[in-house]
């Protein structure tokens, strides 16, 4: 007689139909293999098939029908063999492995840290991660799938693998985490996938993954597999970046968006390009505006869906990567564009991903935003604040990024920002301040700034919110800078007055000291001010094109000689004549005129000037930096002032912002002797008139402006002329 099989371990005809479904919630409690009392029963899901088979080390078990696509085979066994499924489709056989025979990819520590909100590398327990196992039957390849929905009743991933077909492979739930798991074996890079989610009224959401390292390119949504393999060789700037407390040295700032600084350029293309030119116009950091994932071009990437991947309009994450080598290898750091302040409405993204109000406030008062149309992340929320948290530091770790510019940091802090009396409530002690986005704020630059010593956590705060560059520890939101939005509205709306008309104005440019030092500031000149109808800082200035020219030298030297650390957008380094469009180049055959490449000329001489001396920027946060000689010469549009260095140098600079010259000008020096003249805005080399001091000026015991020194100077309409002693 035949030997007798024993039976599969019993499951109800309910729990199989679920697992059929994909609705299950545990679906690897009933699939794969479990063994009790010396039997180990196998059960694959396999519809459609004509047979199914498992392949262990050393025997073969062919399986029959048991329900709705659900094969199963029982054997005597003190153990769980290693086994493959083999499936007959037709006449035609196939040898797979099995998603359900594997344990949890995701530990439990990885599940604390999730549940208390501090996982630090959130992108290492959530998301699409590569594994490999061994295996008796040999190695085993494939890609680990984990999500976060606590409300979903059932999740599913399907992609590529499995011909998107709904409920080929329901994921299982990790219990009071909220994270759903598989692995699933054979997968691998390029392979495109996304989440299904059974929502608490029955219906289905298909969602992009929120930890998706890479994308396919818009429109199309769906995420991607992807896993690092570039070689990095910035070895000796992340070394250096260690040991260098970046605030306090010469920062100037170039503000780069990726798709139209040259039209058509992706990631490897803009990095045999972009380091030389910004290395060799002398600046030290190249900003991006956001490179994260996002539908729309139109929103320069300011409405992000995949937080955690480079836009793949460019390019692959490492591609990505490689430009961000380049340009340490050219001795430039980089800043990314970060916008956790709001996310679009986008059904295949964040917004109600698992028919809840997970990422996002559910109550609209604080959960959507009136000026955007987006929604507000839930700040309160231990995972959602996580979220954010570690996408910071993703970006300084896996892409070695310098820093962030956080975007609309007064939009966080304030819950009536943009709204009016019925619009908002009160926090718990009756104020206007959202303190759960306070909280997290403070928790992402503390984390930041822990795990990457040497980086840059950059605001954009509009208001006047007290402590943004202030410590953590002592109640500040921790910013190592803030952008100095007054001192652009200022200097911007007073430039656009006509010269004549400037003295009435001239409170507006000298206001900014009032506060210089309160905060430790960027002086912006960024995309915002050279788009919607604003013009180009060119289109900006009054008068011809001669005095359009000159006036926008002597703003940028205004901007690097004024106390705080300076960016400007690109194509302003030539004065753009256009506004910017993102949907093309820049100008760049502006550069064939001589006057638009005098002002490029400029920039590289200010940045080289900059640099070599440290008067203009040791000082930078400290009030001991800087001196008016005169702030009060508005009747010839006149600043004048001195910056200092702890060492003594000294940089005088004088900017006029009339449309004549002054000739025998007495200035006011803090010492006597011979002062050279550094640079002159209107030097015949940037496109000037050629009025300078040739070379120097002699400063005489005549007391002037309360200084016991002073000497008879030339200084040229619309221009700015520095001064440096000249024995040091």
């Amino acid at each position: 007689m035949g030997k007798t099989q024993p039976e599969p371990q019993a499951v109800n005809s309910a729990t199989l139909a679920a697992v059929a479904s994909g609705t299950y919630y545990d679906p690897h409690s009933v699939l794969g293999g479990h063994l009790a009392d010396g039997v180990v029963t196998l059960r694959a899901l396999r519809p459609l098939a004509d047979a199914v088979a498992f392949i262990t080390p050393d025997a073969r078990h062919e399986a029959f029908h048991e329900q709705d696509g659900i094969w199963v085979a029982a054997f005597a066994s003190e153990v769980v063999p290693d086994y493959r499924v083999e499936v007959v489709y037709g006449g035609m056989r196939n040898l797979t492995d099995d998603p359900y025979r594997f344990l949890p990819t995701v530990g439990e520590l990885d599940l604390h840290l999730i549940a208390t909100g501090r996982h630090e590398r959130l992108w290492d327990a959530l998301g699409a991660r590569l594994k490999t196992f061994p295996s008796v039957m040999g190695e085993v390849h494939g890609t680990s799938f984990s999500v976060w929905a606590p409300n979903a009743q059932a999740v599913r991933v399907v992609g590529d693998f499995n011909s998107w077909t709904s409920g080929a492979t329901a994921m299982r739930s990790l219990g009071a985490s909220g994270v759903w798991e598989v692995f699933v074996p054979g997968v691998g890079v390029g392979t495109r996938y996304k989440y299904e989610l059974h929502t608490r009224d029955g219906s289905w959401l298909q969602k992009a993954d929120p930890m998706a390292r890479a994308t396919e390119v818009p429109p199309a949504t769906a995420s991607v597999v992807t896993h690092a393999i570039h070689e990095w060789s910035d070895a000796a700037w992340l070394e250096r970046r260690a040991k260098t407390n970046a605030h306090l040295g010469p920062m100037s700032i170039y503000e780069v968006h990726v798709g139209s600084w040259r039209e058509g350029l992706g990631y490897r293309e803009l990095a045999e390009e972009l380091p030389g030119y910004v290395a060799d116009l002398g600046f030290t950091h190249v900003e991006f505006m956001p490179v994260a994932e996002h539908p729309f071009g139109g929103s320069w990437g300011y409405q992000v869906t995949s937080y955690y991947a480079p836009t793949a309009r460019y390019g692959t994450p490492d591609d990505f990567r490689y430009l961000v080598d380049k340009l340490h290898q050219a001795g430039i750091g980089v800043i990314l564009d970060w916008v956790p302040a709001h996310f679009p409405k986008d059904a295949f993204a964040l917004a109600r991903f698992d028919g809840t109000a997970l990422y996002e406030y559910p109550d609209p008062q604080r959960g959507e935003h009136p000026d955007w149309g987006t929604l507000v992340f839930n700040y309160g929320r231990t995972e959602v604040r996580n979220f954010l948290m570690s996408n910071a530091t993703y970006w300084m770790e896996e892409f070695h990024a310098d820093g962030l510019r956080v975007d609309a940091v007064a939009s966080m802090l304030y819950l009536d920002y943009s709204r009016g009396p019925g619009q908002w409530s009160p926090n718990a002690y009756g104020g206007r301040e959202n303190l759960e986005a306070i909280n997290m704020l403070q928790e992402v630059n503390a984390t930041a700034y822990k795990r990457t010593p040497g980086i840059i956590m950059a605001a954009e705060e509009s208001t006047s919110w007290p402590g943004v560059t202030a410590p953590t520890n002592v109640g500040g939101l921790g910013f190592g800078l803030k952008w100095n939005m007054g001192w652009m509205n200022d200097t911007l709306r007073y430039l656009s007055e006509d010269p004549v008309n400037r003295r009435y104005h001239h409170g507006e440019v000298t206001f900014s000291m009032v506060y210089a030092f309160s905060e430790h500031f960027v002086l912006p000149l960024s995309h915002d001010e050279v788009v919607h109808g604003k013009g180009s800082l060119y289109s900006k200035m009054p008068g011809d094109p001669w005095q359009k020219l000159a006036g926008v030298r002597a703003l940028l030297a205004y901007q690097w000689s004024h106390p705080g650390k300076q960016l400007v957008f690109m194509g302003s380094e030539f004065a753009q004549e256009q506004e910017w469009h993102s949907e093309g180049s820049l100008d760049w055959w502006l550069l064939d005129r001589a006057d638009h490449r005098g002002v490029m000329t400029l920039v590289r001489d200010l940045n080289a000037l900059y640099k070599s001396h440290p008067a203009l920027w040791a000082e930078d946060f400290d009030s001991a930096g800087f001196q008016w000689i005169d702030s009060n010469d508005s009747g010839r549009n006149i600043l004048s002032y001195v910056r200092k260095a702890p060492d003594g140098g000294q940089v005088a600079v004088v900017v006029n912002f009339a449309g004549t010259p002054h000739e025998g000008y007495r200035l006011a020096l803090p010492r006597g002797g011979d002062w050279l003249e550094l640079l002159n805005t209107d030097s015949q080399v940037y496109g000037g008139s050629g009025v300078g001091n040739l070379g120097r000026v002699h400063a005489e015991e005549i007391p002037w402006s309360g200084l016991e020194h002073s000497a008879q100077v030339r200084i040229p309409p619309l221009g700015a002329v520095f001064f440096a002693p000249a024995n040091g």
